[in-house]
């Protein structure tokens, strides 16, 4: 049976339970992962050469670890020309948004006579990408990164990706990182790989920063390096809204709801709608396409919108305004909005990693071509974190000048400030100042 909530009726408990995650429990696995990511720190590629044979099942020498020129050439060779030139459209569509966000290099303003201050904006000098593999291949991760890192003109952009069975990197993921501009590659995967990154090998430069999805156990890196090493937005299991009224096709909707419940056992999607004949329309068709789905994705679904510890579903609410108090409490990662009118909703939706809007934007347009990035935060940080952008590579200065008529208006004012603060040497600084 799908999950089925009556919002009016859910107690404090179970109103918790819908909005919380399938997220994992990364303190468990901090114990686990803390040994590997010391070894990689203490000694380097020889840990990372052995985690590689113990996880991966890969024998590499040191000197493979990174993915060399005649390695990217061959895969452009190789990727099968319809897909080449699918992730060239959609870079080009990611380029041209993340393009328009580009700020100022510098800008000043006057706060008053004589008075400057601005700010001038530079690259993050050096960043490493982590992009999953799993069992298959995710090209659109790679440049959701690499390219507002490229633009952003971060001088030095790494990254690591797991290897096949057979040590070789997929011809798409790499295709796709060279038409972005990456400037360095490794074929490594897992905790080890963050380790890298943050304290660096013989192979491996350090970067500065850290961002991308990956597995429990890159969380579980992550968290642990959180201070030695920036490391980005939190991104866990996927998850999405569909906000719809009577007007949405039920058909329609059951696709798109199975768009993020086919990611994992893990993904939340849920359908949130004041119509009841909408509820019972999608209850009826959904467990059908979910059966026809092949494995592993039908069992992922089943999981996620039948199962005892499914976060996916349908709630029922008594009122539109009901319906975007509880989307802008959840913050998904995903919201897509299936109304008569899209936009006039669009003012009040607050808290969502990405907003969708009408039944031509599908969350899979928006996953790989639409132009918006797709790596987004999840379990809730949409309240406080953005969707990656050139931001995430970009770091902000503030910059000011004064002249003289400037100094002499703030200088006694400064004065002031400081001897209320207690700061002695701050108010000697600008009494009678030689200048």
């Amino acid at each position: 049976m799908i999950h089925l909530y009556n919002l009016a009726t859910l107690d404090t408990d179970q109103r918790a339970r819908l909005m919380r995650r399938a997220e994992t429990a990364i303190d468990d696995l901090l114990d686990y992962v803390r040994p590997i990511v010391r070894d990689v720190r203490d000694r380097g590629d020889a840990a990372l050469i052995d985690y590689m044979e113990r996880f991966d099942h890969v024998q590499l020498a040191p000197e493979r670890l990174r993915v060399g020129p005649a390695e990217i050439e061959r895969a452009h060779r190789l990727l099968d020309k319809d897909i080449h030139a699918a992730i060239e459209v959609a870079i080009r569509n990611v380029r041209t948004l993340h393009e328009r966000q580009m700020p100022h290099e510098q800008w000043f303003t006057q706060v008053a006579p004589g008075v400057m201050a601005g700010e001038k904006v530079t690259p993050i000098s050096s960043v490493g990408l982590y992009v999953p593999r799993g069992k298959g291949a995710f090209p659109s991760v790679m440049y959701m990164l690499a390219a507002p890192a490229s633009i952003a003109g971060v001088p030095r952009i790494v990254v690591c990706t797991p290897p096949g069975p057979d040590g070789e990197i997929d011809p798409a993921s790499l295709v796709a990182a060279d038409l972005c501009g990456v400037h360095e590659i490794y074929r490594l995967g897992g905790a080890q790989a963050i380790a890298a990154l943050a304290y660096g090998t013989s192979t491996v430069a350090p970067v500065r920063k850290i961002t991308g999805p990956g597995n429990p156990y890159v969380s579980a890196a992550k968290r642990l390096l959180y201070g030695t090493v920036d490391v980005g937005l939190p991104a866990g299991p996927s998850e999405a809204i569909l906000l719809a009224d009577e007007s949405a096709d039920p058909e329609l909707v059951v696709r798109d709801l199975l768009i993020e419940g086919e990611h994992g056992p893990d993904s939340s999607s849920l359908l949130v709608t004041d119509s009841r004949a909408l509820i019972d329309a999608v209850m009826t068709i959904l467990p059908a396409r979910i059966d026809a789905l092949p494995e592993p994705r039908r069992g992922f679904c089943q999981a996620g919108f039948m199962g005892e510890k499914g976060t996916g579903g349908l709630v029922l609410v008594a009122s539109m305004r009901e319906a975007i108090d509880f989307v802008n409490e959840y913050a998904p990662e995903h919201l897509e909005v299936l109304t008569r009118e899209p936009f006039a909703l669009l003012p009040e939706l607050k808290n969502a990693a990405e907003i969708l809007l009408g039944p031509h934007t599908p969350i899979c347009i928006g996953n790989y071509s639409l132009g918006t990035n797709a790596i987004l935060p999840t379990g809730g940080f949409a309240h406080t974190y953005s969707c990656t952008s050139v931001f995430d590579f970009l770091k902000r200065t503030g910059v000011g000048y004064l002249s003289a008529e400037g100094y002499a208006a703030l200088g006694d004012v400064t004065r002031r400030l400081a001897e209320f603060e207690g700061f002695p040497a701050h108010a000697a600084a600008v009494t009678n100042r030689p200048l």
